[in-house]
């Protein structure tokens, strides 16, 4: 079969997708953008069940990271059975395998975690000792750090287990990325969002993304006019400042890039999981070069001490 040149319009795209109702909402999304974009073509959605998503009785930290749930996509594409992979970015990791690429698609939806509870409207409301649920080191370090009277619980699963098992009475309060709480119609469980402030986000959250084997000049034509310059500055500071602290699901940090008066400004900050200890910090660099200000944060936090609370982290895992 003849290899469609860069500027041949495709009249077939698949993309392989998670089967979690979010990753089929977002995977729909770009489905959509795609076909208006390119008139005539068709456009299909593999699902499948990665690792990730099937085991639920483990933190993610203990079981792999967040490669566990692109892995199977990533096969698909490097094996021919699909174009392209939609993730949210926030579980990608920091360096993509060898052979594949991602272009940033879409204005970036709300970063903000979610504060969700049947019984309570903030944080600042749970009594002493209440059982607040999540999957993610990042929201527990900080949680234990600003509010350490909390009891902090594992919460594994898709979005619709966890906001049953909230209903089901198991936590008191749950927290959850707002982006797919937005994204799957449940807005209205949102009873806060939390402040950017005292708690940052989780690296390109609210930011979609979607993966294709480097080679493959003509899918990258075929996105470009979906990309978003934007979003994909500040996710690749974001992210570069990932990749300065090894970032990983089994690290608890964040980081929030805006672009401000033209310039681009990266918060971030690094913890040890029980929040006694929180190092963060601000840059301020030229959008045209997101990676150096990442790389920039970086940096500026291990002079701050990052390497010790990672090295601690490395002896608390070995």
């Amino acid at each position: 079969m003849t290899k469609p040149s860069a500027t041949a319009p495709p009249k077939l795209i698949r993309i392989a997708s998670r089967e979690s109702a979010l990753a089929m909402v977002q995977s729909e999304w770009v489905a959509a953008q795609l076909r208006e974009m390119h008139t005539g073509c068709k456009v299909e959605i593999i699902g499948m069940t990665t690792k990730g998503d099937q085991i639920l009785d483990k933190p993610l930290a203990m079981i792999g990271g967040k490669g566990l749930f692109i892995k199977e996509l990533e096969v698909a594409i490097e094996e021919g059975r699909a174009d392209i992979a939609v993730h949210s970015m926030k579980d990608v990791p920091m360096t993509l395998p060898n052979g594949f690429a991602a272009t940033i698609v879409g204005a970036r939806e709300n970063v903000r975690d979610a504060f969700v509870s049947n019984r309570y409207q903030s944080l600042e409301e749970l009594p002493k000792g209440a059982i607040v649920g999540t999957s993610s080191l990042r929201r527990e370090s900080q949680l234990r750090h600003h509010f350490p009277e909390m009891r902090i619980e594992p919460l594994r699963g898709n979005v619709n287990t966890r906001l049953k098992k909230l209903d089901d009475g198991e936590f008191d309060a749950i927290i959850l990325a707002a982006a797919g709480l937005k994204r799957l119609g449940f807005e209205t469980r949102i009873k806060t969002e939390l402040d950017d402030v005292r708690f940052i986000p989780a690296i390109a959250q609210g930011a979609l993304g979607i993966e294709y084997r480097a080679d493959r000049a003509d899918v990258a034509a075929w996105l470009a006019p979906f990309a978003s310059s934007a979003t994909t500055a500040i996710v690749a500071a974001e992210r570069a400042l990932g990749r300065a602290l090894t970032g990983s699901c089994d690290v608890p940090l964040g980081g929030r890039g805006q672009i401000v008066d033209g310039k681009l400004k990266l918060e971030g900050f690094v913890a040890l999981p029980d929040g006694s200890r929180v190092i963060r910090d601000a840059v301020t660099g030229s959008i045209k070069d997101p990676e150096a200000v990442g790389a920039a944060l970086g940096k500026l936090l291990i002079e701050q001490g990052a390497n010790e609370i990672l090295a601690t982290l490395q002896r608390q895992q070995s």
